[in-house]
């Protein structure tokens, strides 16, 4: 249950967004924050663009929180279809409802398929769901994961926030949701899709905001320990890996070093703990091979 909706009209300055975030423990620059809040009052998608780990899908599970509205995700991979993204027919309902008709004599077949088709044997899928449900955030996660037609699909769906059932008709959104589109670039997104949407490109944050970041979603933490992590998580990120971590990876890593009672970042221990940070074993071993550890 949402106790409290925030109009996005409530919301005067790309500041006020920022603080409103911070409330909910999501600290953003500038230059996202202003992003966001341009979308929120042009009433454009949100397409938010960098590396796994850089906050993107948080970003849109706090606004949701920071609006008071239900984030209805709708997680993209391949061979994604528009069928599995809209709606779906609830068939087993269906078929008991024609058993049930069955049963009591009903013999008019034009009105049973009719009833077949009723609104309550429909099962809502997230784009659906968000068209049907004011306000809401839907986040489109990892769009790079879907193939190129489903993008064209999304492209339409997002121009007008309306989608046609051919046994019930035209459903459009009387409020569009809030769209917070997101990718890891692991493959370009069409161009189309982008000029349809605000874009913004997450980095990794800087020493002192990843610093304050850890200390905001982690109280217990040290200030010592989060310096040391957020330096640390600087030079693996330099270091040419596989997969450098994300702001989340570092989040898990301080967390699990907190876990073991650590104040700060002992070599030792932080090589123990390096599946918190590192998911990949070529990584792990080039960051012991390189003594990347021993300058925390």
């Amino acid at each position: 249950m949402w106790h409290r909706t925030l109009r996005t009209s409530d919301i005067e300055t790309p500041g006020r967004l920022a603080e409103l975030l911070d409330e909910h423990a999501y600290l953003a620059d500038q230059g996202l924050a202003t992003a966001c809040f341009l979308a929120l009052r042009m009433g454009r998608p949100l397409f938010l663009e960098g590396e796994a780990g850089v906050g993107k899908t948080e970003l849109a599970k706090t606004l949701a929180a920071v609006l008071g509205a239900p984030l209805i995700r709708l997680q993209c991979y391949e061979g994604l279809d528009a069928a599995q993204a809209l709606y779906d027919w609830d068939f087993a309902r269906q078929l008991l409802h024609l058993k049930a008709a069955e049963a009591t004599g009903a013999t008019d077949a034009a009105r049973l398929e009719g009833e077949l088709y009723d609104r309550r044997f429909l099962i809502a899928r997230p784009l659906l769901k968000a068209l049907e449900t004011q306000p809401s955030v839907l986040l489109v996660d990892e769009i790079d994961r879907a193939d190129d037609e489903f993008e064209a699909f999304l492209l339409e769906v997002l121009s007008d926030f309306t989608i046609s059932i051919p046994e019930l008709g035209t459903i459009s959104a009387k409020t569009p949701p809030v769209v917070v589109v997101t990718s890891n670039r692991t493959r370009d997104v069409h161009d189309a899709l982008k000029r349809r949407c605000l874009y913004h490109w997450l980095e990794h944050p800087a020493f002192d905001r990843e610093v304050a970041i850890l200390l905001r979603r982690l109280p217990e933490c040290t200030e010592t320990l989060a310096g040391q992590v957020a330096r640390a998580a600087g030079r693996l990120r330099s270091a040419g890996l596989i997969k450098p971590p994300g702001v989340a990876e570092t989040l898990d890593w301080t967390e699990a070093l907190l876990t073991l009672g650590a104040r700060d970042l002992d070599p030792g221990l932080a090589a123990t703990t390096l599946g918190a940070v590192l998911k990949y074993r070529e990584d792990q071993e080039a960051v012991l091979k390189n003594g990347l550890l021993h300058h925390a």
